[in-house]
């Protein structure tokens, strides 16, 4: 697996040098200059559940078995309690095998498939709200000091996003702690690679916040909500969507995060105000590599 474990603190971190994950392609820039730049790989990854083929994701390739987890797991295929007794990975074959001890309640969500505005196409199967109905999420304050020191400290963390661009992050958070930093070109199959990393390792959600490079959308609060993390916050924008529902189900929602600014749309009663605004360092991704772009 590429990452590194336990650097700067975190437990996962992006490794931009990994291989399989970049290629280096020759062109032209706006002089008519020869260049050469680094590029995403994306490949495909097949997941299925005991024998059943569930879906095909294209995906950067790292953390094959977090991504198989976490999409069952955000997909409602995976109960909380669920004994998994093997994931097994053929990096040949690009497919992942989750094994649980007895059947699963899969079949009527793959006849129900709706697809989302996800990048890569992201797929929800059955009902969307399916799950939500009783969620109570943790009452968790957030201070705007810790957000304005994730937001420091992420932006300058070593990415593939800072090395090639075309890729989305997500980070799991714990006050201003970053613990897992996860990409892909969908930022649906980063946040599927926590979930996975979460139910692989037994992490509680209750005390955590997710952060996202990508759009707050009704099906990136879905997933948050069903995870059981009371806090979401973005570099990006909200739909109405997301909005209605991170109010719904008692999600913190806090979008356009540059630096001293930041917009709370749900939730904004958890919110401790802790910090000068006007102290904090204005932010925007440093170490910005040549012909890297979002």
């Amino acid at each position: 697996m590429a990452g590194n474990i336990d650097r700067e603190g975190y437990l996962i971190a992006p490794d931009p040098t990994a291989a399989r994950l970049t290629r280096a392609v020759e062109g032209v820039d706006h002089d008519g200059n020869r260049t050469e730049i680094r590029v995403v790989e994306e490949r495909p990854l097949t997941i299925f559940l005991n024998a059943q083929e569930i879906v095909t994701a294209m995906t950067i390739g790292d953390y094959p078995e977090y991504l198989a987890l976490g999409f069952l797991r955000n997909q409602g295929m995976l109960a909380p309690g669920e004994t998994v007794r093997g994931v097994d990975y053929d990096e040949e074959l690009e497919t992942v095998v989750v094994r649980t001890d007895g059947q699963t309640s899969y079949e009527e969500k793959l006849r129900k498939k709706t697809r989302t505005s996800g990048c890569a196409v992201g797929t929800v199967f059955g009902d969307m709200m399916e799950g939500l109905e009783g969620v109570t999420l943790p009452a968790l304050e957030v201070k705007t000091s810790e957000l304005y020191a994730l937001a420091h400290r992420i932006n300058r963390t070593p990415s593939l996003y800072l090395e090639a661009g075309a890729i989305h992050g997500t980070v799991l958070c714990q006050g201003a702690r970053p613990l897992v930093y996860m990409e892909d070109v969908g930022r649906h199959n980063a946040v599927d690679k926590i979930a996975g990393w979460m139910f692989s390792e037994g992490v509680s959600a209750g005390d955590k916040l997710l952060y996202t490079t990508g759009r707050l959308t009704s099906e990136m609060v879905i997933k948050t909500a069903m995870m059981g993390i009371p806090v979401l916050a973005s570099r990006s924008g909200f739909t109405a969507w997301g909005v209605e529902i991170a109010r719904q189900v008692g999600l913190t929602l806090i979008g356009r995060m540059r630096g001293r600014r930041f917009v709370c749309l749900a939730g904004e009663e958890r919110l401790l105000r802790d910090a000068d605004p006007a102290s904090v360092e204005e932010e925007g991704p440093k170490h910005r590599r040549k012909g890297a772009e979002g």
